[in-house]
């Protein structure tokens, strides 16, 4: 697939932005007509950031589309933790192309293993009724405050993982409506607000718009549904992973303008969370809408889990 030519290049500058690196993380090596190979980022995590794969396996469909079709759904499973370190390689089963609606069937494969299915619909634009639920209302993101910096002697004392996950700067903007202590978090209900965005302004390309979601989209998601226990993906004895993800593109956007994430979790239970997410623009459109299960394990030992914030 080649790179989003719109969008900023990395290029052979000594220093990279998060932005330009995102950027390049998801512009994929077509290696056959419906075979890519991706790489991936060490973000602070053990295994492979669950957004990434999902944001590379929606550019891998998106660019074996013949027609101007646009993605309006994906649904996907989590079946192996990823390896940061080796390569990830996509395959697209181009599975049907209808009138109106395409489908792509995306398999990402890691050491000749598969690691994560993706299905996702394309349609031509059509037009019909319209409606949406009302944006909640909560303060407009110059009216939050960034997240604040773990003080030095408190970040001292955390895994060495953890530090790099907290102090890392990443290509997008979170901004949480009500925050919470995650290192020493309280029982709330569950529910979140968290306007976010690209830290830099890109091309036009609505696929990268869609990529860039597909990645922002497993941010906060799954830990909605910690909120209730009082407990946090960085304490060294919880474990949480993705199962699965939806995620459904309802109008048009830009990931470089502050998008607001509107989340829930209805359940919690054997071991798994469900969370729920709204992602409106800042003029209150909703412009998506996600979903998500994933494992919540508290063990006994924390030696039995990596140090790991594999969600946020």
């Amino acid at each position: 697939m080649p790179p989003y030519t719109d969008a900023p290049h990395s290029g052979t500058t000594m220093t990279t932005s998060p932005v330009s690196e995102l950027i390049e993380l998801l512009s994929l090596e077509r290696l056959e007509v419906n075979l890519f190979r991706g790489q991936s980022r060490d973000i602070g995590t053990k295994y492979v950031f669950g957004g990434q794969v999902l944001g590379q396996a929606l550019s891998a469909a998106q660019s074996t589309m013949t027609e101007p079709r646009t993605a309006h759904s994906l649904h996907a499973y989590f079946l192996k933790a990823g390896d940061i370190e080796a390569p990830i390689v996509y395959q697209v089963d181009r599975t049907r192309d209808g009138g109106s609606f395409s489908v792509r069937r995306v398999t990402a494969i890691q050491h000749g293993q598969p690691i994560f299915f993706l299905a996702a619909s394309f349609q031509k634009d059509e037009e019909g009724g319209e409606h949406q639920l009302t944006m909640p209302e909560v303060p407009m993101p110059e009216d939050v405050d960034p997240s604040p910096t773990v003080p030095p002697q408190v970040m001292a004392k955390l895994p060495e993982k953890i530090q790099r996950w907290l102090s890392r700067q990443g290509p997008f903007e979170f901004r949480q409506v009500y925050p919470r202590d995650e290192l020493k978090p309280p029982k709330r209900p569950p529910y979140q607000q968290v306007w976010f965005r690209l830290t830099e302004k890109v091309g036009d390309a609505a696929e990268l718009h869609r990529a860039l979601l597909a990645y922002a989209s497993d941010f906060h998601l799954l830990g909605t549904a910690t909120f209730p226990h009082g407990i946090s993906y960085y304490q060294p004895n919880v474990q949480m992973a993705s199962l699965d993800h939806a995620l459904w593109f309802h109008r048009p956007f830009r990931a470089d303008d502050w998008l607001l994430y509107s989340l829930d979790s209805p359940s919690a239970q054997g071991g798994r969370g469900l969370a729920r997410g709204m992602i409106y623009d800042r003029q209150g459109r909703l412009v998506a809408s996600t979903a998500q299960e994933g494992l919540i394990r508290v063990v006994q030992s924390a030696a039995a889990v990596g140090q790991v914030p594999a969600k946020g």
